[in-house]
């Protein structure tokens, strides 16, 4: 099959960035609401109130008929993305440009453009690598109000014998640090509010016995928008201008883990990274401020 074929494809679809999905995602980050800072009865912001970064996650949901749905929880393969004939897929990283923000009310229309793929030859296996760019306007304006670089990866299914990856060890020193534990519970909320049915985010029995993992796999998008979130708390006015991560090792349920933040001494960047109990890199960011 030519997977090159689908290069270039493109589609667009409109949301409105409404307050639900913000105020459900504020309560699962345990985020308080604040005196003198105007909610209705359910948590929800007033139109004008600007998305913390990443939090465009909560529209363009991926809505499909439940008899579009593959073993794995995703939509089949064949439509928009490349029928990638490999049975692991994972959001391998992502990086940002955030150009002007998107606020509560505003009617979103984002285009996404299939701009590369490319087919390797790792350790474990065939690796397909696609990457998507996906351009977000806001209000029928011209301008693009947030780029991103979405970069998904196909790998093979686990065999005797294969080879594990060498971990990388976490920094070891940083000025910032949260403690995350990775329950059920918010594994639930967040594969919910983004309308992931990805099961190796939800169905233990699923991801051990099927994709042979030790557990259940906390989201890539939830570690990264938990390493702004750090950041969001620690400097609140901060303005970002341009945001990436990369998936350095899954992160599991069956232990905390942790996310932390180092600002560079000319205070222009912010490395942040997530690490795991035993002190392992998991996810490795840096936040640009404008």
């Amino acid at each position: 099959m030519n997977l090159q074929a689908w290069t270039g494809r493109s589609e667009t679809l409109d949301d409105v960035a409404t307050a639900t999905p913000y105020a459900a995602l504020s309560a699962t980050l345990d985020w308080p609401v604040k005196k003198g800072v105007h909610r209705d009865s359910a948590g929800r912001p007033p139109a004008g109130t600007a998305l913390p970064y990443l939090w465009h996650w909560l529209y363009f949901l991926p809505i499909y008929p439940q008899s579009e749905i593959g073993a794995d929880g995703h939509a089949k393969r064949g439509g928009f993305l490349p029928p990638v004939p490999l049975p692991r897929r994972m959001w391998a990283g992502s990086d940002f440009e955030f150009h002007e923000p998107l606020l509560v009310g505003d009617a979103l229309s984002r285009t996404s453009t299939i701009v590369d793929i490319k087919e390797k030859s790792g350790r474990t296996g065939n690796l397909i690598f696609v990457k998507v760019r996906h351009e977000i306007r806001r209000n029928g304006a011209k301008m693009v109000a947030l780029t991103e670089h979405h970069n998904i990866v196909y790998r093979d299914a686990p065999k005797p014998g294969d080879v594990t990856p060498t971990p990388q060890a976490a920094p070891a020193g940083w000025a910032w640090q949260r403690n995350i534990v990775p329950d059920d519970v918010l594994l639930f909320r967040y594969s919910a509010l983004t309308f992931n049915g990805h099961r190796i985010h939800y169905d233990r029995k699923y991801v051990t016995e099927v994709e042979g993992y030790p557990g259940l796999i906390v989201h890539g998008p939830l570690i990264a928008t938990l390493l702004m979130d750090l950041l969001r708390r620690q400097k609140p006015d901060a303005q970002v201008a341009r945001f990436e991560f990369k998936a350095v090792r899954p992160t599991f349920d069956i232990h905390p883990f942790s996310v932390h933040g180092q600002p560079s001494v000319d205070g222009k960047t912010v490395r942040l990274w997530g690490r795991d109990h035993e002190g392992w890199l998991t996810m490795d960011a840096t936040a640009t401020l404008a």
